[in-house]
């Protein structure tokens, strides 16, 4: 553990606000451990994908970190870390804990921030608590939860979703990357065995609160100049798959009259989500597709497409897909194409409970008032909040951009953010 100043503030204090040395004593060496980790050098963005080498290798380093402070390590039946610290003299199994933390892997090219923010700023705060002299009475834990993303196998939170009995490990075992390789199969080659995946009967007892810190995912922040903001929450959202069947030709050879082309279809589906989720203040992005044959020269026989839908309420969302499934079957019949629609995964909305957020900004008072934000970006705490009590805390983004290489917070911003977990880890459990 590192050493924080000559002269430590009495034991049992609870403010760090006036000492942001020592959070940057802290926080910096844990953030450059990591930056390389899965880092592309044409893009310069992450490709940390669930299971892969980096993940693993990244998975490492929480446990390095896990024993560099004498924290009890665990890797749950669905591949979540877990770093314990117990009160002295604590018998038995964790009870009522203070969670923190959130996941290590990324999107395709994705940011620095999403998710390692999270888990940095945790392994931080304990640092802070420890160079104060501050003992926990109740257990603290450092989490990292597996699959966030979903970038691998198309399904978010899938370390969370288990957990919490959302996700059935049959369906899980299932899911296929883009090479064909099963979530099974991927386990098996990082050692885990897929026959424990499962709800987590232990959660809700373990658990007294999960909060997890996290780079905001817009500019709401920097509008209003704040480095942080408490969570409100989340939008309902969800992914559906956008398969277009049609007939392969010769690009040449074949008149336009005589073709069944699926990316017509596809095409014109993507300005009509557009046009629908303006209408609607909602969003719709089509991120992902997959084309058979993939040939310059032939006329694609499939377009296989992954619509992103997000609304402020659960109506607007199940509006806007409908009208953007009803459009794409109207431009498949165009052209005599095959359509069908599968829901992968649909995320109820997230009204995240006023007790833990007011406990968290009484703890945070002497700041002044924090903005109250919602998102429209899923996170493990959505998952977990039919489950135990939640909170989120966010880190200013000066450029709102996120999944992207350019995603980015200011150091002062870290800093900070690991700075007031700290004090509400404190007081939290001192």
């Amino acid at each position: 553990m590192s050493v924080l100043g000559d002269q430590p503030p009495a034991v049992g204090s609870a403010r760090f606000t006036d000492d942001s040395d020592s959070a940057a004593a802290v926080f910096d060496p844990l953030w450059a451990e990591i930056l390389d980790v899965g880092r592309d050098g044409g893009s310069g963005g992450y490709r940390r994908y669930a299971w892969s080498d980096a993940d693993l290798t990244l998975r490492e380093w929480f446990r390095g970190c896990a024993a560099a402070r004498s924290m009890d390590l665990e890797q749950d039946r669905n591949g979540n870390l877990w770093a314990w610290w117990l009160p002295r003299d604590w018998l038995g199994d964790p009870k009522g804990a203070f969670v923190t933390g959130s996941h290590l892997d990324s999107v395709p090219d994705g940011g620095a921030f999403d998710g390692p923010l999270g888990i940095v700023s945790a392994f931080a705060a304990v640092d802070l608590l420890r160079a104060r002299g501050i003992e926990p009475t109740i257990p603290i834990a450092v989490v990292a939860f597996s699959d966030e993303e979903g970038a691998r196998f198309g399904v978010a939170c899938i370390g969370s979703q288990l957990s919490t009995g959302v996700l059935a490990p049959e369906r899980a075992l299932g899911l296929r990357d883009i090479d064909g390789i099963t979530l099974a199969e991927a386990l098996i080659r990082a050692g885990r065995r897929p026959e424990e995946l499962g709800a987590d009967t232990t959660l809700t007892e373990r658990v007294g609160v999960f909060v997890e810190l996290h780079i905001e995912q817009g500019r709401a922040l920097d509008l209003v100049d704040s480095a942080l903001a408490l969570a409100s929450s989340i939008w309902p959202h969800g992914r559906w798959e956008f398969d277009f069947t049609g007939e392969a030709n010769h690009a040449g050879a074949t008149r336009l009259v005589d073709r069944h082309d699926p990316m017509l279809a596809f095409a014109s589906t993507v300005h009509t989500a557009r046009a629908e989720a303006a209408a609607l203040s909602a969003v719709a992005t089509f991120g992902k597709v997959l084309v058979s044959p993939n040939g310059t020269n032939a006329i694609p026989s499939r377009v296989r497409a992954w619509l992103d839908a997000r609304a402020a309420d659960q109506p607007t969302l199940e509006t806007l897909v409908a009208h953007i499934t009803a459009a794409a079957r109207g431009h498949a019949a165009v052209d005599d194409i095959d359509l069908t629609v599968v829901a992968e995964s649909i995320t109820p909305i997230v009204d995240f409970p006023d007790g833990p957020r007011n406990r968290l900004a009484a703890a945070l008072s002497h700041l002044g008032e924090i903005p109250v934000i919602p998102t429209a970006a899923g996170h493990d705490a959505g998952i977990l909040s039919d489950s135990v009590p939640t909170a989120m805390l966010f880190v200013r983004n000066p450029t709102g951009v996120s999944h992207s290489p350019a995603e980015h917070a200011n150091p002062v911003d870290c800093h900070a953010g690991a700075t007031a977990l700290a004090e509400v880890m404190a007081a939290w459990v001192a």
